[in-house]
């Protein structure tokens, strides 16, 4: 199943919003409580300014809020990752059901599939889930500052994330991450004054627990003789997969809800507390305001790098190659176990080059193209997935099975080209994203503002 996005991110009163989905899975825009300042005494700005940034000039009673824009364009970048490998799901049955398609056998499209698995596979939704904690924190300031009751609009907020992600999940894709993020949401809610070190802790406690879970699973697996991944029911099922997934609109969405099941049981025992240990690794970052004055924790960013890129890439290598279908059920269990371990690292180390290449002068360019793209995440992150439904399903074109994974990372790359442009555009007219405003408005019980003021 696939790793989705994740929630985006739209929010609260003051100025960036966090959604937690892709885009959340899913993720969200965040608002952001001051203006930061480089260590050293010369201010960066964090903010993409003005027209570039497209950012409303909102204030509060205590004075002009502005966006940090690194929150923006690391939910950018998050959006293009989960794209890549969403694409990988939607357009093949074979992928649902976690095996090798011998249609597309050339080296291009085996390339094309094994760097999406080593390089982003259950890489970016731990991003996005990470963005949805750092938001959080930046709701509850901006809460504060407004005077306003944060507990009720943040339950109104995760309302309305489920509500929306079970609409993509049963019509769209089923691999939703959505409603998994407003149900965390809620744990989250409860841990709001949890302790940066203590939310740490308990973030690498349920990494740790989730793996050594998996590689007992794999041990039991591996002590019972083992089991393959591909065998005769698989490859029926993904006949089924294929006849259902091409034929009419009922038929794709009763295939969607039939695969829910199996969605839910990868959320429980997998992504859920994976997701919920970045949450509170956000949570704690919020809090340090880390991602408000970048500049002062490069020593932080550099030992992410060293660190994460070498071990991350070693778990993902592993991972890689047990996911190709050929190995068995017990070395995909273990694999997934040193994953949980690796990848977070890696996501780190991604996280952290990003951040130090926008804050150069010709990374800077590339901040200002990711940053509207993140900005309005939620609602880029549901057009994807009713593109590709267009593309795959029989909502339009029913190419699921018939495109190669090179080709599909060609069609993903087009998409979120045009979605660069597109929310640019959007947001030089609109305040917010058009989920964002639905969203924005039921979070706050109020019609937010639609047109930029100039």
């Amino acid at each position: 199943m696939s790793h989705t996005a994740d929630e985006r991110s739209p929010t609260d009163d003051t100025r960036q919003e966090a959604a937690g989905t892709p885009q959340e899975a899913a993720s969200t825009p965040q608002e952001a409580a001051s203006t930061p300042q480089e260590a050293g005494g010369t201010p960066r700005e964090q903010r993409v300014p003005g027209p570039t940034a497209h950012e409303p000039n909102t204030r509060t009673a205590r004075g002009p809020v502005e966006r940090i824009a690194d929150v923006d364009v690391l939910r950018g970048f998050a959006l293009l990752g989960i794209l890549l490998v969403n694409i990988t799901f939607i357009a093949s049955a074979h992928r649902l059901e976690g095996v090798h398609d011998p249609s597309f056998d050339g080296a291009l499209d085996r390339g094309a599939l094994h760097l999406t698995v080593l390089l982003l596979e259950s890489k970016f939704y731990l991003l996005f889930s990470f963005l949805f904690g750092y938001s959080f924190t930046l709701q509850m300031r901006s809460a504060e500052r407004g005077g306003a009751r944060f507990t009720s609009r943040f339950l109104r907020r995760c309302a309305a994330l489920f509500a929306i992600g079970v609409f993509h999940a049963v019509v769209l894709f089923p691999g939703d991450i959505l409603t998994t993020y407003a149900l965390l949401g809620l744990i989250l809610l409860a841990a709001r004054g949890t302790r940066p070190r203590a939310a740490l802790r308990t973030a690498f406690l349920l990494f740790g627990i989730t793996a050594l879970l998996y590689l007992l699973l794999g041990l039991l697996i591996w002590l019972d003789g083992g089991a393959s991944v591909d065998t005769p029911e698989t490859a029926a099922g993904i006949q089924d997969t294929l006849a259902a997934l091409r034929g009419d609109p009922a038929s794709v969405i009763g295939e969607n809800l039939a695969r829910l099941s199996d969605v839910l049981l990868i959320i429980v025992l997998l992504q859920g507390p994976a997701a919920l240990a970045a949450f509170l690794v956000g949570l704690a970052a919020g809090k340090k305001e880390l991602l408000a004055n970048v500049s002062a924790h490069r020593t932080l960013l550099r030992r992410l790098q060293w660190i994460g890129f070498p071990v991350g890439l070693a778990g993902a290598v592993f991972y890689a190659w047990a996911s190709q279908g050929t190995q068995g059920v017990d070395f995909l269990s273990f694999a997934v176990a040193v994953d949980l371990l690796t990848a977070p690292l890696l996501t780190a180390a991604y996280a952290a080059t990003v951040l130090q290449l926008v804050a150069t002068a010709r990374g800077a360019r590339i901040g200002r193209a990711l940053a509207p793209a993140g900005r309005m995440a939620l609602t880029n992150y549901l057009s994807q997935s009713l593109v590709l439904a267009v593309l795959f399903t029989g909502f339009g074109f029913a190419l699921v099975g018939r495109v190669g994974p090179a080709t599909a990372v060609l069609i993903a790359l087009s998409l979120f080209a045009v979605q660069l442009v597109w929310s640019r555009w959007w947001l030089d007219r609109h305040a917010y994203g058009p989920v964002e405003w639905v969203l924005r408005a039921i979070t706050n019980a109020r019609r937010p503002r639609w047109r930029n003021e100039r």
